[in-house]
């Protein structure tokens, strides 16, 4: 990620309409934005049809979509961006599943994600919508847990930099994450 004070003073100068400032956030943000969107990617049955760049430049777009921004800093920017991309790919999964007319969804646990893991090409991809509905009640119940997923499973953050972010200990960020985990598989398991 680019250095957090040069993000948040152009981040600053935007929210202040500085028109200047939007063309100087795209080349300060781009590689960690593709980052993140390679970790979100990641996570997708093989062959999907939406790059890397594609989720980036629609992410982007997404967020500069003419409202003026109210970011605070860099780390609410990423946090939206990462926001930003999970919408994407679920609402691209729901575009593909309502084409198929209610076909056979692949459902995956999410207690087997591991931030580093690897999907083996056999494995089945996690059901985008499922996740996606579990990830709003997770929301609506725990906003803390919430964020501990969205910067652990979605951002690819480490238990320290979740910590860090988050103004919290690791060891709360572990228990957080467990827990969200245990919610998340049991609502996925409990759709259909």
């Amino acid at each position: 990620m680019p250095p957090d004070n040069h993000l948040t003073q152009v981040l600053a100068r935007m929210n202040q309409g500085q028109p200047d400032a939007m063309k100087d956030l795209l080349p300060l943000v781009y590689d960690a934005l593709r980052r993140q969107a390679r970790e979100h990617m990641r996570r997708e049955r093989p062959g999907h049809t939406l790059q890397t760049t594609a989720l980036v430049h629609e992410a982007f777009i997404r967020l500069t979509d003419g409202r003026p921004p109210a970011w605070e800093d860099s780390r609410h920017f990423y946090a939206a961006a990462s926001a930003a991309m999970r919408k994407i790919l679920v609402d691209h999964a729901r575009a593909r599943s309502a084409a198929k007319r209610g076909g056979d969804r692949a459902r995956g646990a999410i207690e087997d994600l591991e931030v580093a893991q690897i999907r083996p090409p056999d494995e089945e991809p996690v059901d985008l919508e499922a996740m996606d509905d579990a990830l709003t009640k997770l929301q609506a119940l725990d906003e803390r847990r919430y964020q501990v997923v969205m910067h652990r499973y979605f951002a690819g953050l480490s238990e320290e930099q979740t910590a860090a972010v988050l103004g919290v200990a690791v060891k709360t960020v572990q228990r957080d994450w467990k827990t969200a985990r245990i919610f998340l598989h049991a609502e996925m398991s409990n759709r259909g």
